[in-house]
């Protein structure tokens, strides 16, 4: 694939110093480039995530933070603007390391192999993202430790085949842990990771967003929502997140939390529903507490009304 050089100022939305440019690719219409969707691309976040595409040095990246906090949607839109193409997998407890590298399946009445992600990304230079990979059987997760390194991925089941990994070929792997478990006891089917694989990674923190990155975002996805509202809503969202996240050493008073993909759930359910009595109470229980426990439900709510006053139970 031809590569090509992109301004980040001008490709990302960002202040950048003059004529600084990141690579990608030329060809625009390979499938497996993300859709490109409006993004608000923090500057610490884009900054290391661009260093490890332009040179991995051996290493994946592991991106930890809280649940809608972006980990995902940041890789994929940075791929999207860079023409790059990407495999992505959610992993879970029950996968195997044959459903990465490929297997073999029954086609029109015959079987042949079929590459996996792993072995198509590895092969073509493709981004591979591991979604919740914390959730993996960690033995299975240990079978990726020779190619993070850059060594040939050898498939024995397919008559020993061997990949060589392309020069531009990444791997990204994202969970709510950062590889040691989950001591709060919130994300169910966490494990703790194999220390050798997690030493293979790079680590960044993504946590939610200041107030001023969450309101372009909601704004954004969002147009017609009045500032105002989206401040409110903001402003319940860090109150639940301050109970959901509790201190260093207590556990938080809630178990569910209200992350940027559920605000922006809201303020677009606030809209569906325009007109309707008591419609951000109304939304708000679609968004996210009809799922939380009664106590927390009506805690949650409680908060909404004196953040939002006499908007509380108004229309839109």
């Amino acid at each position: 694939m031809t590569m090509q050089r992109f301004d980040v100022a001008a490709t990302f939305g960002v202040k950048a110093r003059p004529g600084f440019e990141v690579q990608g690719f030329a060809d625009d219409t390979h499938p497996q480039i993300p859709v490109k969707q409006p993004y608000v691309f923090r500057n610490e976040l884009l900054r290391d995530v661009l260093a490890y595409l332009h040179d991995a040095n051996g290493d994946g990246m592991f991106l930890t933070g809280p649940t809608g906090g972006g980990k995902t949607s940041l890789i994929s839109q940075i791929a999207a603007r860079l023409n790059w193409p990407v495999q992505s997998v959610t992993c879970h407890g029950r996968m195997e390391l044959t459903s990465l590298v490929g297997q073999f399946v029954l086609v029109n009445g015959s079987t042949q192999f079929v590459h996996g992600p792993l072995s198509v990304a590895a092969r073509d230079g493709h981004l591979l993202i591991l979604n919740e990979s914390d959730l993996m059987d960690p033995s299975e997760l240990a079978g990726l430790n020779d190619i993070l390194e850059g060594q040939p991925l050898v498939i024995a089941e397919n008559g020993g085949e061997v990949i060589k990994p392309h020069p531009r070929f990444r791997v990204f792997a994202t969970g709510n842990s950062a590889g040691a478990g989950d001591a709060s006891g919130v994300y169910q089917g966490v494990l703790r990771q194999n220390l050798a694989f997690m030493d293979r990674f790079r680590v960044v923190h993504v946590g939610y967003p200041d107030a001023e990155i969450e309101r372009q975002v909601i704004l954004s996805s969002v147009p017609k929502i009045p500032g105002e509202i989206a401040d409110r809503m903001i402003r319940v969202a860090d109150e639940v997140r301050r109970l959901f996240m509790g201190s260093d050493i207590e556990a938080g008073e809630l178990t569910v939390t209200m992350s940027t993909r559920t605000l922006v759930r809201w303020a677009s359910l606030s809209l569906t529903f325009k007109g309707a009595p008591n419609v951000f109470h109304y939304a708000l229980q679609q968004a996210l507490t009809a799922r939380a426990e009664p106590e927390q439900r009506e805690a949650i709510h409680r908060i909404a009304a004196d953040v939002f006053g006499d908007y509380w139970e108004a229309a839109a």
